[in-house]
């Protein structure tokens, strides 16, 4: 039995179906299928370039790479090098450069990370990077991996395979150690439920396709290893592709036959809202069986929506599949079963708000299952420290196979009694969980309890406010308790603001004591793109709360500057030492 990530290369390499392995589709939708046998070999050529530059097995790799080929080279060359990938989001919005290089530093001083693995057209903004983290040996081309003498380090199970960072909604966010072990759980878990259906015509054409970022652990662990583990094929769409021209998505589906394909909430609603006719042209829905929805707060408008949207085009409501899991426990913890639907039921708002009870209501507020815990694992709900019995809203604690080690390095860690405490808020109903926000986040207004994106639902319905962009937060000072809104817009129109505090007061029953209305960009998001709640409220208070920096050519002939000056700098450190 298989029992490393590398263990699983081998095999699918020898089994080399025909077919299988990455498919990756370039920005004019032009397919490059990279089969599993040369998958592996690629690796194995780059463990031996990494082992060449001087990394040593259970040493961190920073890696800030696009969608590509490139991206699995270092990624599983660390892995067969003994060493410990840490794959980092690259540099998406030149806007907020400032801040990336904040986070990124971060990031690495984090893990310890002796070498950063990229590539020239990403590494040309890292300069400023490499000069403050120094990273023992530097950045690494990650066209060089391709020159190695083929190498494998032996790797136990129980070795880290990766680190990953959680997405820090609420506070920076914390390096997550996860083990070859924890990691393939997890995936064999989700591999399951996928087989499960496998009367899927019997098609070994079925596939995956994802736009996923390969930093965050839905596109990797949740896309990548599960088509390894088949082994079978996954169609690969770079993200800024997607974002850019979300047909894109649909039409991989239809024209590979795709039958899983997981997103965030936020996908599904901008298809159906930037998707136009014309894009449709051919596509055929039909054998999308798995629509997974998960990664942040499900909205069910929106899940009605698309499914309106897209059933003329063979897409079938059923195939939605809401689902639940973080960082903290590789990824997957519960799943909607397949082919039943999102279940949605209505709950006593005042109920949930005052006594964190979930009692129903057919005029109440609608809240979307996301399903049982995945086989082997187990989920309570603690409030105030003590277990409390099904329909009770309090912290989610989860126990499974694939729960981290802990945090990297830290001492404080999630844990309570052998239970991961997640941070989030949910309840229980019929061995089902319904999360209703994150603990950190709920807005207390008048001794009651509210998930701020209900409030922020409610903004998406005014005209010129950006689908998505809002966000509500409780703010206590001088003066007492305070509502806010923050409303990214597209173009500011009078009576906006009062617009947007009658739209909440509408839906919610608050009255918001100030609506603040943003230029597009300005809410700071996560590296998985939720947006920060917490840091939107400190910035907001700081009088920080800007816009990003228009991109100008200057900003970009700064960042090579930056990227040329930082090289040199860690170069001359370098020469200094060794003298």
């Amino acid at each position: 039995m298989p029992e490393t990530i590398g263990d699983h290369l081998d095999r699918a390499a020898a089994l080399d179906r025909p077919g299988t392995g990455l498919r990756f589709l370039d920005r004019h939708e032009q397919p490059t299928l990279l089969p599993w046998p040369e998958v592996l070999g690629r690796a194995e050529r780059a463990a031996g370039a990494l082992v060449a530059r001087g990394i040593a097995p259970g040493e961190r790799v920073a890696i800030v790479l696009p969608t590509g080929p490139a991206f699995f080279d270092a990624y599983f060359g660390c892995q067969l090098a003994g060493a410990v990938p840490v794959p980092l989001y690259p540099p998406v919005r030149l806007g907020r450069l400032d801040e990336y290089v904040d986070r990124t530093v971060a990031m690495l001083q984090a893990t310890s990370a002796v070498a950063l693995v990229s590539e020239p057209r990403v590494a040309r903004v890292l300069g400023r990077v490499l000069e403050r983290a120094r990273p023992r040996l530097g950045l690494i081309d990650a066209a060089t991996l391709a020159t190695g003498a083929p190498h494998r380090a032996d790797v136990g199970p129980d070795q880290l395979a990766m680190v990953q960072f959680s997405s820090g909604t609420t506070v920076d966010p914390k390096a997550v150690a996860l083990t070859h072990r924890q990691v393939l759980a997890n995936a064999s878990r989700i591999l399951d439920v996928i087989l499960a259906t496998t009367p899927l015509d019997g098609d070994p054409s079925a596939s995956g396709v994802s736009w996923l970022p390969l930093y965050h652990d839905m596109g990797l662990i949740g896309c990548v290893f599960p088509a390894l583990m088949a082994p079978g094929p996954l169609t690969l769409i770079p993200p800024e592709v997607f974002l850019a021209r979300p047909a894109v998505w649909l039409r991989a589906l239809s024209t590979y036959r795709g039958t899983v394909s997981p997103a965030p909430d936020f996908a599904y609603a901008l298809c159906v809202e930037r998707v136009r006719d014309e894009d449709l042209e051919g596509v055929d829905l039909s054998t999308w069986k798995m629509a997974l929805d998960g990664a942040e707060p499900i909205a069910p408008a929106t899940l009605a929506a698309f499914a309106q949207r897209f059933g003329p085009h063979g897409f079938d409501p059923a195939a939605i599949m809401p689902v639940y899991g973080l960082s903290e426990a590789s990824l997957a913890v519960t799943f909607t079963p397949v082919g039943r639907g999102p279940r949605v039921e209505r709950f006593d708002r005042d109920a949930l708000a005052c006594d964190g009870a979930a009692r129903l209501d057919p005029d109440g507020l609608r809240v979307v299952s996301v399903g049982p815990p995945l086989p082997d694992y187990a989920i309570r709900i603690v409030r105030d420290g003590v277990a409390v019995a099904e329909g009770n809203v309090g912290r989610i604690h989860v126990r499974g196979p694939s729960v981290m080690q802990g945090y990297l390095d830290r001492h404080d860690q999630p844990f309570v009694d052998g239970w991961l405490d997640t941070g989030d808020l949910g309840f229980l109903r019929d061995g089902e969980l319904f999360v209703t926000g994150r603990a950190k986040d709920v807005i207390v207004h008048r001794g009651r309890n509210h998930a701020p994106q209900e409030l922020e639902r409610a903004v998406d319905a005014v005209p010129g406010v950006r689908t998505g962009c809002s966000v509500a937060v409780a703010d206590v000072g001088e003066d007492g308790e305070r509502v806010l809104v923050f409303a990214e817009v597209r173009e500011r129109t009078e009576g906006q603001a009062q617009a947007v505090v009658q739209a909440v007061k509408a839906a919610t029953g608050i009255t918001p004591d100030l609506a603040v209305l943003l230029d597009p960009g300005t809410l700071p998001r996560t590296s998985s793109g939720k947006l920060r709640r917490s840091e939107t409220l400190a910035r907001w208070r700081a009088g920080t709360l800007t816009p990003p920096r228009a991109v100008t050519p200057w900003m970009l002939a700064g960042a090579l500057a930056d990227s040329f000056l930082g090289h040199l700098s860690h170069l001359t450190g370098r020469v200094r030492r060794a003298s």
